[in-house]
Order: C-alpha cells, then sequence, then structure tokens
C-alpha cells in the first residue's frame, strides 16, 4: 500500500510537471511580440553588443550555389578585439569556467577573436508556425525522458526547466534528410594526427513532411542515423545504424554495429551514454555527439538562466573550402585565426549526476544559443569536481534551408592536454540535404550491404 501510494504521488508529480510545459495561450502570444519566433529575446541588449533579431539569414547569399561550401556573408567584419591570457580576467564575466581553463592551459597560444554579433539563425516558415502550435501543447512525458505532442519545431519555445531545454536542443529543425561526408582527428601532444573519413545519412522523422505528434507518439522514432567509415584502411567499412526514440522510457535507443572482421550486423544496446565514441581515442563519449544526445534519464537538469557568453558563431572561416588540415590542426587545440566568437544570450543548464546513476561526468554545464536552441558550450567535470573536459561547437546558417547546425565539434581533455576535432568538411563533399533517404536504407541489412 505504501509503495502504491508513493507511485501515485510520484505519479502526480510528474503529471503535473508535463502539464506545466506546455503554457497558455497568452504566453504563446509572446513569439509575436517581445520573443522570437523561437523563443529567443527579440531585442538588443542594455548595451547594444548584442543587436535585435531583424529575421536572420533566411537564404541563400549572393553567389552561392547548393552544392557548395558555404560562402562568407560577413567576411567583410573586422576583430573588435582579442583575449588572450594577459586579458582575460577583463572578459571573465562573459567567458565559461571552461574557456577561461583553456587559457591557463595553453597561456601562450590559446586566444580568442571577438568580433560584432549577427543574430543569423533563422528557419522555414512552416517551422515557426509548427513551434507556435507546440508551445501550448508540448508536455514531458512521465519522468522527463521523451516528449509528447511536438511536432517539426522545438516543443518548449518559453523554457520552465532544464529538461524542456535540452530537449529544445535535441529536437532542433536541420531539415529533414542528409547526406554528410566529413572526417575526425585526435591529434596528440605534439599535434601528428591520422584523419578518419566518415559518410554519415541522417533522416529526421521529427521533421518529416506530413508527420503529426500521433503519428511520432505511434512510431516512437525522432530520427534514424548511419555511420560509416571509408577511411582509414583498418577501419574502412566498420558502420553504425541508430534508431533514436521519442519516448526512451517506452522504448531505448536502438543501435547496431557491423564489424568488418567479423562480418556481422550486431545489436549494440551500449552505443549510449559513456560509452567511448567511434574511434575517438576515448576523448568524447557517445552522448557528448552533437554536444548532446540521447537519453537524459541519468542526470537532474536545472534551469540556471540566461547569461551573455562569448561562443563560437558564424564559423564560415573553419567551413571554407580547401581549408588546409594542417594549419588548423596545431598541438593543443585548433588553430585559433579561423575562429570566430561573439557575444550571445545562451541558457545556461545543469546536469548533475543522479544518486545511484553512473557516468564519467558527474556534472555537464550547457550553454546554449537563444537563437538556434543548439549546444554552443559544454563544460564537463569528473567525479573529483574539477574540469575534464570543454567542448565547443562552432556553427553557422546553411541558408539553402534555412537552420543552423555545427560545421565542427571540438572536444577538449584538459587533463590528456590533447581535443578531438570532428566534422572536418574542406575537403569533401558539401551536405546534401536534398537527400531522399527512405526508411529501408536504415536497416541492419542496408547496414551489412553498406559495410561490404
Amino acid at each position: 500500500m505504501k509503495k502504491l501510494t508513493l507511485i501515485s504521488a510520484l505519479s502526480l508529480a510528474f503529471a503535473t510537471q508535463g502539464a506545466m510545459a506546455a503554457v497558455s495561450p497568452e504566453e504563446a502570444a509572446k513569439l509575436t511580440k517581445e520573443l522570437t519566433p523561437v523563443g529567443a529575446e527579440r531585442g538588443a541588449n542594455a548595451d547594444g553588443s548584442i543587436p535585435a533579431w531583424t529575421g536572420g539569414i533566411t537564404g541563400p547569399v549572393a553567389g552561392f550555389k547548393k552544392g557548395q561550401h558555404h560562402l562568407d556573408p560577413f567576411s567583410d567584419d573586422q576583430v573588435l578585439y582579442t583575449i588572450t591570457k594577459d586579458n582575460v580576467a577583463q572578459y571573465k564575466d562573459n567567458l565559461t569556467p571552461g574557456q577561461v581553463k583553456l587559457f591557463e592551459t595553453y597561456p601562450d597560444t590559446f586566444k580568442m577573436n571577438v568580433y560584432p554579433t549577427r543574430r543569423s539563425a533563422s528557419l522555414p516558415s512552416h517551422v515557426y508556425t509548427a513551434i507556435a502550435e507546440n508551445a501550448t501543447k508540448a508536455e514531458l512525458v512521465l519522468g522527463g525522458n521523451g516528449i509528447a505532442n511536438a511536432v517539426m519545431g522545438i516543443p518548449f519555445p518559453i523554457p520552465k526547466s532544464g529538461l524542456e531545454v535540452i530537449w529544445n536542443h535535441i529536437t532542433r529543425y536541420r531539415g529533414v534528410s542528409a547526406n554528410i561526408t566529413a572526417s575526425q582527428a585526435a591529434p596528440t601532444a605534439s599535434g601528428d594526427y591520422t584523419l578518419m573519413e566518415m559518410k554519415n545519412s541522417i533522416h529526421f522523422k521529427y521533421t518529416e513532411e506530413g508527420m503529426t505528434a500521433e503519428k511520432l507518439t505511434k512510431d516512437n522514432v525522432i530520427f534514424k542515423y548511419k555511420q560509416i567509415i571509408t577511411q582509414p584502411a583498418r577501419l574502412a567499412g566498420t558502420s553504425l545504424l541508430v534508431h533514436e526514440t521519442l519516448n526512451q522510457d517506452d522504448e531505448a535507443r536502438k543501435a547496431w554495429t557491423y564489424n568488418t572482421g567479423q562480418r556481422r550486423v550486431r545489436r549494440a544496446p551500449n552505443v549510449a551514454f559513456d560509452a567511448p565514441g567511434t574511434a575517438t581515442d576515448g576523448l568524447r563519449t557517445t552522448d557528448d555527439f552533437d554536444m548532446y544526445n540521447g537519453s537524459p534519464s541519468r542526470y537532474n537538469w536545472k534551469l540556471v538562466g540566461k547569461k551573455e557568453v562569448l561562443i563560437p558563431y558564424n564559423s564560415y572561416k573553419l567551413h571554407a573550402k580547401g581549408l588546409d588540415y594542417d594549419d588548423l590542426i596545431k598541438p593543443g587545440h585548433i588553430n585559433q585565426e579561423y575562429v570566430r566568437y561573439e557575444k550571445h544570450r545562451v541558457w545556461q543548464v545543469e546536469a548533475t549526476l543522479k544518486e545511484g546513476m553512473r557516468h564519467t561526468y558527474k556534472k555537464r554545464v550547457f550553454f546554449i544559443d537563444e537563437d538556434n536552441w543548439q549546444v554552443s558550450i559544454a563544460d564537463i567535470y569528473d567525479n573529483r569536481d574539477e574540469l575534464y573536459r570543454v567542448a565547443m561547437a562552432h556553427e553557422l546558417n546553411y541558408y539553402e534551408l534555412p537552420a543552423s547546425w555545427s560545421t565542427l565539434e571540438v572536444f577538449h581533455d584538459l587533463q590528456a592536454r590533447r581535443y578531438l576535432v570532428q566534422g572536418l568538411d574542406n575537403h569533401s563533399k558539401m551536405y546534401n540535404f536534398d537527400a531522399k533517404l527512405k526508411d529501408k536504407e536504415f536497416t541492419s541489412s542496408a547496414l551489412r550491404r553498406a559495410g561490404r
């Protein structure tokens, strides 16, 4: 009887939490007034260093054609100021603890070139419409390990909890289908590296044309993802397939791997949480991919609030066609001459490991851009409560969609004094967002064929 009473109380509490997730029509009306259609503050900040949002980049820039690397719409911008070890204290209020630690770890080489803030983020009009509808309907499922009554756009444009913010990151719009060829490297402390090339295919069921919240709930799949390693030769053919679920309490993520040595497809339930990422030298976990992915069930999520932070943004220089990887990949960190930082308002969310749960990371602090819901920076702490890793997503607007997404993700291991850079696409064919991917391409048999 006591157990039933406790379960009933918890169910009521979580049901209340879910019901509170959807905002009132009156509050949702802010999305056409003081807030942008995605829930960001529409106006400038107090000193004008963050301008008002005026719609972002809504279409391709002059001279761009599909299939090309994206041209920099802000190539004429000049550096406003540069932060180094000598003046970092002056800017601490706009830096994360992890960023400050990078200055301490690499005092002679790490710097930040700060440019004018350009609020370039934008989405198609039909996604804005979906977000407005989600605002008054979307809910967290029992326990927060999934969402309901949302489709196409972020579910919680006016978030009330850390869980709602992280679900916005997970479900943010990035088109429907994409074929992406990119490389990653894990340089040694001296800067030596081997490129690993991967072909990635992803189909977002959540944003599929004609998709409904009811059908999403029934099928319980957010996206399907396939990864095939093509270089180096010793790993070529190794493949991964993931079906990401919407309600991870009803059904956990489904994953399969293909090993070329065994020539077999195997279920891979361990492709989750803190399992090491594919061929990363242990420099990131599986749930580090895309800055955070998968079930949020192992953490307590706290919404700290908003702050103004210097984050990587409009990273078109890093994305430029033909950029020499030897010039980019340096000992300790990537070449900061190619990195553009801007001041933006971000949501700060703390994820603290639940009692009784296991994970390599005890605490993670996420800084999520208000304009696109991309996790921009993650400060990661170990079980001694010391800064362990710092992850940064270098994003840009893929304006043929339009939608914001990272072009590079860089994971700094402060203890090993090494880093992992993934998403290197400067010598690859540009992303194909027009790919017409079908469910049959994301089956275990398709994985076996791709591996061969």
